[in-house]
């Protein structure tokens, strides 16, 4: 193939000669499922595992819409627009090995931020019986050491006095579910895909708390109509790359403007709770479970703070990628210790799970060289990820007399991070965080105020009041400000 072909319906029979497209026929396709978020994890995990389902089976009711309530989604609007919805997933294997296939479940997205009513009636529609959400830790709205929702948020202030006029997500699922209820309509599913620990369970408890202050009566039907099933997400996505982007082109005249590339491993664990029917995801390898809770914290604590692990001190040491990271033995033997006396002792019962093989499996995934996870997007958000992947590891060991030096380096890391913003060797830091003026504040009074950074009470609790705690933390930051070799503290543990 010479010749450039831009990734569209009418070049589908071309592009198909080198590379697999769908095989069902797109056109049939109905709206059954509405997602908030389109981003690379969703794409390279729901809408590919819808995909196969609709490659499988008779599917047709179950096409997704996707959506976006932000200004920053309108780029992924354009290109899914221009190509149909449709874009190429890019499989890349240890060995080196790359699948790459062309994805057709998404098939229409929708704009929130300017348009709200679109959405809405999208919600609304009789054909649409999931909402479901990536829409990142942030999105939730809650405070991340009391849990409670913050209706100091701007935007929340403003939809509760213009109900009509949504611009969070607990904006725009009331006024669907209200606009449902009047038209006689049964309730969505919403469906968490999130990573946080029993994500239904937040989404249900958010969106119940903004209900009442918004409309008593419609949270009441919230309660009593609406699923929330909890779920555990798995696939590690990095971010596209124009690498990427190339590469398609290159090897097979493809023009795809935001294709996703992704691991091979894949898993999705959901509690079978839905409020109007799902798709038979069984049929492709979902699992559905009574409880997902301890599969949940199982990833959440070994494979997510493991992540956290390795970005937070590769970052100070300067790795660029997690595999990187994972190409140093130190970092490697500091993982997994990590993951047996801090991680593992804290975990629930797990029922057909062995431990050890699925930290192995870890090890393995993390050190995939063709995947190259930069180091900056597993760190990004780090305000709203740890207190949930390491701070809570740490307040459990902490309440059972366990291990807490290798979680409590890291945020001592952390701290000289959010301060400083250079590796040890000076090189500038790139770090994505809403919260990053204030974690910036805070650690810049370390120096003067050892505990400065853990003051913080919205991320860290009562830690502060942990003498066993604060005693190690205080020696470990103050080590790292005076020598950010951050290996050499590493070894000393």
């Amino acid at each position: 193939m010479t010749k450039e072909i831009m990734l569209n319906n009418s070049n589908l029979a071309e592009i198909s000669k080198q590379l697999p497209t769908p095989t069902f026929d797109r056109a049939s396709l109905k709206i059954g499922i509405v997602h908030v978020g389109v981003g690379g994890f969703h794409r390279a995990h729901q809408a590919f595992y819808t995909h196969l389902l609709q490659e499988k089976e008779n599917a047709a009711e179950w096409g997704i819409c996707g959506v976006g309530l932000r200004e920053g989604d309108q780029k992924i609007h354009d290109v899914l627009q221009k190509q149909d919805g449709m874009y190429t997933l890019i499989i890349k294997h240890p060995d080196g090995k790359i699948d790459s296939q062309v994805l057709g479940s998404i098939i229409d997205f929708k704009l929130g931020y300017d348009t709200p009513d679109v959405v809405i009636e999208q919600m609304a529609h009789p054909d649409t019986k999931i909402v479901s959400l990536t829409i990142t830790e942030g999105g939730y709205n809650f405070n991340p050491a009391t849990s409670e929702f913050d209706f100091e948020n701007a935007d929340v202030q403003h939809e509760l006095k213009h109900p009509n006029s949504p611009k969070t997500i607990y904006g725009f699922l009331t006024a669907a579910i209200k606009k449902r209820k009047e038209e006689g309509l049964p309730a969505f599913t919403v469906m968490s895909c999130d990573n946080i620990q029993h994500n239904g369970d937040v989404a249900k408890e958010m969106l119940l708390t903004f209900a009442k202050k918004q409309n008593e009566e419609l949270a009441t039907y919230i309660e009593k109509e609406v699923s929330f099933p909890n779920s555990m997400v798995d696939r590690i996505t990095p971010v596209t790359t124009q690498a990427d982007i190339d590469y398609l082109e290159n090897t097979y005249g493809l023009k795809d403007e935001w294709p996703v590339t992704c691991e091979p491993f894949i898993q999705w664990v959901i509690e079978d709770n839905f409020s109007n029917g799902r798709p038979e995801f069984e049929k492709i390898g979902v699992q559905f479970v009574p409880d997902v809770k301890p599969y949940e914290k199982m990833k959440l604590r070994l494979l997510n703070a493991g992540h956290s692990v390795l970005g937070i001190l590769g970052a100070i040491h300067g790795h660029l990628t997690i595999n990187a990271c994972m190409e140093d033995d130190l970092f490697v033997t500091y993982l997994r210790a990590f993951m047996d006396k801090e991680a593992t002792p804290v975990l629930d019962k797990l029922e057909g799970i062995d431990l050890s093989a699925y930290k192995d499996s870890l090890l393995e995934r993390f050190a995939n060289p063709n995947i190259k996870d930069s180091v900056s997007r597993i760190c990004s958000e780090s305000s709203a990820k740890l207190p949930k992947f390491l701070i809570a590891t740490i307040q459990d060991n902490l309440a059972n007399g366990g291990s807490i030096k290798f979680a409590t380096l890291v945020i001592a890391a952390w701290c000289y991070y959010s301060d400083k913003g250079v590796d040890k060797d000076g090189n500038p830091i790139e770090i994505i965080d809403a919260m990053q003026e204030q974690l910036h504040l805070a650690a810049s009074k370390t120096q003067t105020d050892p505990l400065a950074f853990i003051r913080q009470e919205s991320l860290f609790g009562n830690l502060i009041n942990e003498n066993k705690f604060t005693n190690l933390y205080s020696d470990l930051v103050q080590k790292i400000y005076a020598n950010p070799n951050i290996k050499e503290i590493m070894k000393a543990l």
